[in-house]
């Protein structure tokens, strides 16, 4: 029996931009979170005393500011060096050849494969085979499958591959492929990157996406880590088990405060289920968006006042937990309980003023022609937030916020006002 770990998208050293303009954001953990994780994997590695590591690209988020990325990375699996555990690791997008302007010797347990072709290599002392092929280009459009090596018989194979399949939300395409190319290889184990999200696609043979080692904003919340993989002695996979290793935990945290009529209530609410979160994050700090659901009274207070409901939360998540919760946003996707029907008998003015907002409502969502063009320069994760804020589901949640303010105005005020 022997076991081996299966990583990507480590994105050392990721600058995770725009973190200043948050309130109470605990930048200088974050901009660590992913040296830390990477930590966390060697320490994974050690302690498990697994036979080998995969690391299916993006190690690196981009070309170094500095030496000092290269070197922690070195100085890491130079633990693993010293205890005779072999790493394997691919180029991705963010790290492929064309990328990278800086270059380090490593340590001799690092394989690096070749980026002008896929090529296999024995793993020393194991009947394990490994093919694999890295980005020689940031953008790679073309199927790398086809020209990975064919398996080799009596061997545990397994394939390395830095891949987008057949889209992802929030990616771009990169060595787009089909599930049944990689099943239908040959290989035992596909260890896959790009996907940040951990997934396990297929049993027969095993197709897993290792997903990021930490998360860097909310799109990525939920546990982080690597997949433990045991093989038998007759080279079968007996378990594949994915360790948590994020340092900070990402999560989307609703509210209900349906029923409550006195904005004093609120903060008790918030407290009490930003604890239950905290206590399911593994004991890790938590970075959280807040949204408030349920229809309340304070509907419309929540929609006016936002900016002091949202200073309410961070200072409740401060009493709660002090530095173990950051409140990153607050959402209010509650709903009113006032009567329309009772509103809209009241006066025509009034009327006639609903019946334009429900029609409103029911109007298309899709963004104009003009914003989509201009969103389709943006980087990929800067795009998929912009969009999902400006149409569909986002651009309802504008259109609700401007409805809720004029009806209120006009249940407070009237339409003869």
């Amino acid at each position: 029996m022997f076991r081996f770990l299966h990583a990507a998208d480590i994105h050392l050293d990721s600058p995770m931009l725009g973190l200043e303009a948050y309130e109470g954001a605990p930048v200088a953990v974050l901009r660590e979170a992913t040296r830390r994780a990477f930590e966390g994997l060697v320490r994974l590695a050690l302690d498990e005393a697994v036979d080998f590591v995969v690391i299916a690209g993006d190690l690196y988020d981009g070309d170094w500011r500095d030496f000092s990325t290269g070197l922690f990375f070195s100085r890491q699996v130079a633990r693993l060096h010293e205890v005779g555990i072999p790493v394997y690791l691919i180029a991705g997008n963010h790290d492929a050849a064309s990328v990278l302007t800086r270059r380090l010797t490593l340590p001799p347990n690092v394989h690096a494969f070749s980026t002008r072709a896929a090529e296999s290599n024995e793993v020393p002392g194991l009947p394990v085979v490994i093919h694999g092929r890295g980005f020689p280009h940031r953008a790679v459009p073309e199927n790398l499958v086809p020209d990975y090596p064919p398996p080799v018989p009596g061997m545990l194979n397994i394939g390395l591959l830095h891949t987008s399949l057949t889209g992802a939300p929030g990616h771009d395409s990169y060595a787009p492929c089909t599930l049944r190319d990689l099943t239908g290889k040959g290989y035992d184990y596909w260890a896959l990157g790009h996907v940040h999200q951990p997934q396990v696609l297929a049993r027969d043979p095993w197709v897993v996406f290792a997903g990021n080692l930490q998360g860097r904003h909310i799109r990525e919340s939920g546990p982080r880590g690597a997949w433990l993989v045991t093989v038998g002695d007759g080279r079968e996979i007996r378990a594949v088990e994915h360790r948590h290793l994020d340092v900070v935990r990402w999560a989307r945290v609703a509210v209900d405060i349906a029923g409550l009529a006195d904005p004093a209530e609120l903060a008790g609410r918030v407290g009490e289920t930003l604890q239950a979160a905290l206590t399911g994050a593994d004991g890790r700090p938590l970075a959280a968006r807040l949204t408030l659901t349920g229809a309340t009274a304070l509907h419309d207070h929540l929609k006016r006042d936002l900016p002091h409901v949202r200073a309410d939360c961070l200072a409740q998540a401060q009493i709660v937990a002090g530095d173990e919760i950051w409140v990153e946003e607050v959402e209010v996707a509650t709903a009113p309980v006032y009567d329309l029907a009772d509103l809209a008998a009241r006066d025509e003015l009034t009327g006639i003023v609903l019946e334009t907002l429900h029609a409103a409502g029911d109007g298309d969502l899709a963004l104009p022609p003009e914003a989509q063009d201009m969103l389709r320069v943006l980087p990929p994760e800067i795009r998929a937030e912009l969009q999902a804020d400006l149409e569909g589901k986002g651009r309802a949640a504008l259109l609700e916020d401007v409805r809720a303010i004029l009806l209120e105005t006009l249940a407070r005020k009237g339409g003869a006002a």
